[in-house]
């Protein structure tokens, strides 16, 4: 996959158009409609409006949980490869410290060069760095076009 930009700490955030926005506006607007039927219904229909309502708030679940589960499959992905990216190019002396990297440090060293990735690592252990202070602390990005 090809991007046209290159990707950096401050483009690597990514949309998924048909997602976020179609389909979000889309459970915005039935969330509102089911609203608005409630309360210009609230006479003899409100028993029906009213379970469209609560429905229309339900829908909202699935939507918000739908990306969570790929997203988390992918971040699983990223630890596995990560980790066998630091075995191969951290000393044999350090491979132990590998497992005590967080997921949340590990996925954060995916945007780091080769080149720095092992010292960002060491320091990622030894400041308790967030993913995000990992990130800023990249000098060489290596792009990541594949996940949204």
């Amino acid at each position: 996959m090809s991007e046209s930009t290159p990707q950096s700490h401050k483009s690597h955030a990514r949309f998924d158009p048909p997602y976020h926005f179609v389909l979000g506006l889309f459970f915005i607007a039935n969330l509102v409609f089911a609203v608005f039927h409630l309360i210009h219904n609230w006479g003899d229909h409100r028993i029906s409006a009213g379970w469209f309502l609560v429905l229309s708030i339900v829908a909202f679940i699935p939507y918000l949980r739908l990306r969570s589960y790929p997203l988390k499959v992918q971040d699983r992905v990223i630890r596995l490869e990560e980790r066998i990216r630091l075995q191969a190019l951290a000393p044999s002396e350090w491979h132990s410290q590998i497992y005590r990297l967080s997921e949340d440090q590990l996925i954060g060293l995916r945007f780091a060069a080769d080149d720095e990735v092992v010292e960002l690592a060491k320091q990622a252990l030894e400041g308790n760095l967030s993913r995000k202070q990992i990130k800023e602390r990249i000098k060489n990005w290596r792009a990541d076009y594949w996940r949204v």
